[in-house]
């Protein structure tokens, strides 16, 4: 019998939930932000999971959705933007953070690179084949 529809997307989600944090903490600084870019990130993987074909894998399928979100967000936001923060922000620990220090550096250093290289990054660290990467 074959599962329905909803189940297999939280199914799915379920087992791939890292790729939309780590989107997340790509591109986003705050942890309020990044709440807000996830529920987003879900929303639109559900509104388009129906037309999900299966021609790639599901995880390559969620990096270009959580990608292309993550994206629009910051486009969206970017005139409501008055002030860029300082490298001096970007040292303030988040208290709510548990990440260790040498995690906490990475994401400060490809917080520096442009839109596109942090995807490819963030691609890479997750050794997708170049193939996918290039999807």
């Amino acid at each position: 019998m074959k599962e329905p529809l909803d189940h297999t997307f939280i199914k799915e989600i379920n087992l791939h939930i890292g790729i939309a944090h780590k989107v997340c903490n790509i591109y986003f600084l705050g942890s309020e932000e990044r709440e807000d870019v996830l529920q987003e990130m879900l929303y639109q993987l559900w509104k388009s999971f129906p037309h999900f074909q299966k021609n790639a894998k599901f995880s390559t399928w969620m990096y270009r959705v959580c990608l292309n979100t993550a994206l629009t967000y910051l486009m969206k936001n970017k005139k409501n933007q008055s002030e860029a923060l300082s490298p001096r922000h970007l040292l303030i620990p988040d208290p709510e953070d548990s990440q260790d220090e040498k995690t906490r550096m990475l994401y400060r250093s490809i917080e520096s690179l442009s839109q596109l290289n942090k995807a490819i990054i963030l691609l890479y660290l997750e050794d997708l084949r170049y193939e996918e990467i290039a999807e």
